[in-house]
């Protein structure tokens, strides 16, 4: 007799074809030749796009990004660290921190974002280059950030992706003298496993011909899988550095970072500047996901009162409202 086909092994075909379908599409149907990487940053503004993509661009930044990438801006006494903010992989700097930039501006922090691991002919998408590059990308707009800042060291906040390739610039680059906080939303530390997907794919001989296919144009895209080389690497003997305080945030109820505890750092059993934040232990009733991080109240004001030891640390969903 026929047994029914259990659920997840129906989310897990659903998954591959829907992979295999979008890498179909990006090989047979781009417009795009082969993705050359930019080795060092580049500022948005100076790179060449397709004009209706500058416009879009402009027109986005000046919408959303009033207060932040201020370049005149200088650290005060009371917020002596300006603030980095690091997207996640397939965003860019202005469009991952349209809620989180310029209300930190307002609360009167120099602010300043990056659009890192871009290829130049692939406008809008970024964090899209190996990590290794990427953190070499951070490391130069930090210097520039604390030259033009007056200032000795940043706070990083950093979205999925920026929740990874910063911790190789602080424990590879030189960035641990840098950076004195680190906080992070949609965390991962050690990887996702997408529902169980790489196994899958391996199981079937498909992970590598998958990955020979998806590495040219997203290098990142295997690093951030669980158990990768890269992360085996970046977490062998801790997944912290000392010195730099670190508050990582994540959510039960993410949909991209499975099982959403691999968005926990192991470090803070030995480590008092390092700690985890579920979103669900300040507010039950948050149902927030992976992108829905990007515009969090509960996450933004979870994360000035880390950098602000002065303001109120019961954060609550109260807290949640604006």
């Amino acid at each position: 007799m026929c047994q029914p086909v259990p659920m997840h092994i129906f989310k897990t075909i659903s998954l591959v074809a829907i992979a295999i379908s979008i890498l179909s599409i990006a090989i047979h149907a781009s417009p795009f030749p082969a993705p050359e990487a930019i080795s060092e940053y580049v500022p948005l503004s100076d790179r060449v796009f397709p004009e209706a993509d500058y416009i879009k661009h402009e027109t986005l930044h000046k919408r959303s990004s009033t207060g932040y990438n201020d370049w005149g801006c200088r650290v005060s006494a009371k917020k002596p660290n300006p603030i980095v903010f690091v997207h996640g992989l397939g965003s860019n700097g202005l469009e991952n921190w349209q809620y989180f930039g310029p209300r930190f501006a307002l609360a009167g922090y120099c602010t300043f974002t990056i659009t890192y691991g871009q290829y130049k002919n692939i406008p809008l998408l970024a964090g899209l280059d190996k990590m290794e590059n990427s953190a070499a990308q951070l490391s130069t707009f930090v210097d520039r950030v604390l030259a033009q800042s007056n200032s000795t060291q940043v706070f990083l906040v950093g979205h999925s992706e920026g929740s990874m390739m910063p911790r190789y610039y602080l424990r590879y680059l030189g960035g641990q003298s840098k950076v004195a906080k680190y906080a992070a939303i949609g965390s991962i530390v050690y990887g996702t496993s997408l529902y169980n997907l790489v196994p899958f794919l391996t199981g079937l001989g498909l992970y590598d011909p998958i990955k020979k296919i998806v590495d040219p144009l997203c290098l990142s895209c295997f690093q951030v899988l669980q158990d990768s080389p890269f992360l085996k690497d970046l977490n062998e003997g801790g997944d912290t550095v000392p010195g730099v305080e670190y508050h990582y945030i994540v959510s039960k109820y993410d949909e991209l970072v499975t099982p959403y505890t691999n968005g926990f750092l192991k470090d803070v059993a030995t480590n008092p500047k390092a700690a985890n934040v579920e979103l669900q232990a300040l507010c039950p009733v948050n149902v927030e996901g992976h992108i829905s991080q990007m515009f969090s109240a509960l996450a933004f004001n979870s994360i000035r009162a880390f950098f602000d030891k002065s303001l109120n640390q019961n954060i609550n969903c109260l807290d949640s409202l604006w």
